[in-house]
């Protein structure tokens, strides 16, 4: 192989004239990462349950318009998605507020869009993951809520949810970890994400090995960080005699 390998790269002041080496590139690729996947993940794990809840409700009017949300954003490619929300919803928003987007620096408008394409991407899978959450207690349960007194709001307050959520976890710890995979699409719009900053390293360098190797590396700690949260979250929310528990 003839490959030169050439670690030290990593080390070396950037060719740009920036003070900072090809390794600051990098963190700051991760720092962007981190950021926007856990911002989307907090939208995802708000909006997916709202309609994860109207698709349980008895109500056909509020079940079909959670229907149609999951619908239209798991069968849309993601990358469409990103462009979608990046070129054409700020030509679709009233003008002033089009204009103001359009304004706003690229740095910002690059990672607007990722977080609420990515988190509304993602909602519609923990939407899926609420629905089934919910649909596997017995029927009982929310039968019980509502004789107590509760109003249907209230039951699955403070009866269905609780208890949904904890037998999700695990579905739940995979998409938490897919929605930093996936952020790396992202950087087909302009964010300056880890994978964004690995292609940058390897046009200014031509050490293609090193940079994704390097890269590769912070995803899979990533991924480590996230399944020790979720191995000790589940671990003190599990329940006796559903999935997980003792």
């Amino acid at each position: 192989m003839s490959y030169h390998w050439n670690w030290g790269i990593l080390l070396s002041p950037v060719s740009t004239g920036e003070p900072t080496t090809y390794l600051g590139w990098l963190f700051s690729g991760l720092w962007v990462t981190i950021t926007v996947s856990l911002s989307a993940w907090v939208i995802a794990l708000i909006v997916g349950s709202l309609f994860g809840v109207l698709r349980t409700v008895p109500n056909k009017w509020a079940s079909g318009i959670g229907t149609v949300y999951v619908a239209i954003f798991r069968n849309i490619p993601l990358i469409v998605q990103f462009f979608i929300w990046y070129l054409v919803i700020p030509e679709l928003l009233p003008v002033s507020m089009g204009n103001w987007f359009k304004q706003l620096p690229p740095s910002a408008q690059f990672f607007s869009s990722s977080i609420i394409c990515l988190g509304l991407f993602t909602s519609a899978r923990v939407c899926e993951q609420v629905r089934s959450g919910i649909n596997a207690l017995p029927r009982g349960q929310r039968a019980a809520g509502l004789a107590m007194g509760f109003t249907q709001w209230q039951t699955y307050r403070y009866v269905l949810l609780p208890v949904a959520y904890r037998i999700i976890v695990p579905p739940l710890t995979s998409e938490f970890l897919n929605i930093f995979k996936n952020s790396a699409v992202a950087s087909t719009i302009g964010l300056l994400d880890l994978s964004a900053q690995a292609r940058q390293l390897v046009d200014y360098t031509s050490q293609t090995y090193e940079s994704f190797i390097a890269v590769t590396v912070a995803y899979m700690l990533i991924n480590l960080v996230v399944m020790q949260l979720m191995r000790w979250v589940e671990a003190r929310t599990r329940l006796p005699g559903y999935i997980g528990g003792k």
